[in-house]
């Protein structure tokens, strides 16, 4: 069992200056480290590592997205799976903090830096995805087994097969797999029965922002109720509305954005919930319509400050849940009182012991199962 790595903020300041320079540079020029999201400090981080918590039986599935099981109310309405990136693992935590649910990576060099999952229609599988490995995954969630891989791990390429910093991973309704392909600069939805890309839009080496033929750096894509798909590009903060035969609905960029990360649908699909991965970070929800902002969090300093969030996402309860990347938490934030609510991870402080997390960057919530105390 290794001991976690420790970050070096400097590096990173440092290549955050470059991004800077890059932004303004032409679309052809290579992208630093920084601009495609991704941490090269220590890509294997702590190793294979665990809770080491005895983990209870799993609930039946009884529960789903349009009908979940029932709220265990504020600050955290329901339990989450986290991608504990530097810990190689995804981890449930309830909103009492007890950890239910665990997969530590089974082989570093194919599972190592799991950045973002989400549950299948059905909540029976994950999809998840691993930019600095190079490839995407689906995880059998009962069985606690790795079932599908797309992409070399550890090798970047752009042919058939290949990947180069895949960020974001969803099963859509239909089995297929959609992940954001960033330095390839392309969204492309993946047929898992023939290890094939059935949908592309942009394409590597043209990292230019003209969807959805061109896109510029896509970090993230996010499918919508009604089966559009909302998509995040670094460069100049674009968020874009594509329905799945192609077609732009709205593209815009998104108000006081430095660097978006995963922008998401607001509860009642009307609006957008975008991260600043950035130092200090910040949220912001808006109207794609008028790009006007309707909510904003941005902390300065001391502890309510965020340090580059990679993803936010509207509660149903209204509150906002944020994964916290560097300051090694996911929070909750009142969104009346912008005050943080709930909080799990140990801030600035990176760990694999039971309340602790090392780099967490996504998560998503499980509305299948009842985790409540019985």
């Amino acid at each position: 069992m290794h001991a976690p790595a420790r970050h070096r903020p400097r590096t990173r300041l440092a290549a955050l200056a470059a991004t800077v320079l890059a932004l303004a540079a032409p679309a052809a020029a290579s992208p630093p480290a920084e601009l495609t999201g991704g941490d090269v400090d220590d890509p294997k981080g702590a190793g294979v590592v665990s809770s080491g918590v005895a983990l209870p039986a799993i609930p039946p599935v009884t529960g789903n997205r349009k009908a979940p099981v029932p709220s265990w109310g504020k600050p955290l309405p329901f339990p989450i799976v986290i991608a504990d990136r530097r810990n190689n693992r995804l981890l449930e935590v309830t909103p009492d903090k007890r950890i239910v649910w665990e997969f530590p990576s089974p082989n570093l060099t194919v599972y190592s830096g799991n950045e973002d999952v989400n549950f299948s229609d059905d909540g029976k599988r994950l999809a998840v995805s691993e930019e600095d490995n190079y490839d995407v995954h689906i995880v059998d969630y009962e069985k606690r087994s790795l079932e599908w891989t797309y992409g070399v791990p550890e090798k970047k390429g752009s042919g058939p097969g290949y990947l180069n910093y895949p960020d974001d991973a969803h099963l859509l309704a239909d089995g297929k797999f959609l992940t954001a392909d960033i330095r390839n600069c392309r969204v492309v939805i993946i047929d898992p029965e023939t290890n094939t890309i059935a949908t592309q839009w942009g394409k590597p080496g043209d990292c230019r922002h003209d969807p959805p033929s061109r896109l510029a750096y896509p970090n993230g894509a996010t499918p919508m109720d009604n089966g559009d798909i909302l998509v995040s590009e670094i460069r100049d903060a674009w968020i874009t509305r594509i329905t799945r035969e192609g077609k732009v609905a709205w593209s815009v960029k998104a108000p006081n954005i430095r660097y978006p990360s995963d922008a998401f649908p607001t509860v009642d699909g009307k609006n957008v919930i975008v991260a600043d991965f950035w130092k200090p970070g910040r949220v912001v929800i808006f109207d794609p319509a008028t790009r006007k902002v309707l909510w904003q969090y941005d902390a300065r300093s001391g502890e309510a400050m965020l340090d580059h969030p990679s993803l936010a996402r509207e509660l149903p309860t209204g509150d906002i849940i944020v994964a916290d990347d560097l300051r090694h938490r996911v929070v909750v934030i009142d969104r009346a009182t912008k005050k943080i609510a709930w909080q799990y991870g140990v801030t600035d402080t990176p760990g694999h012991k039971p309340g602790y997390l090392f780099y967490p960057d996504g998560f998503d919530l499980d509305v299948f199962r009842d985790w409540r105390p019985r």
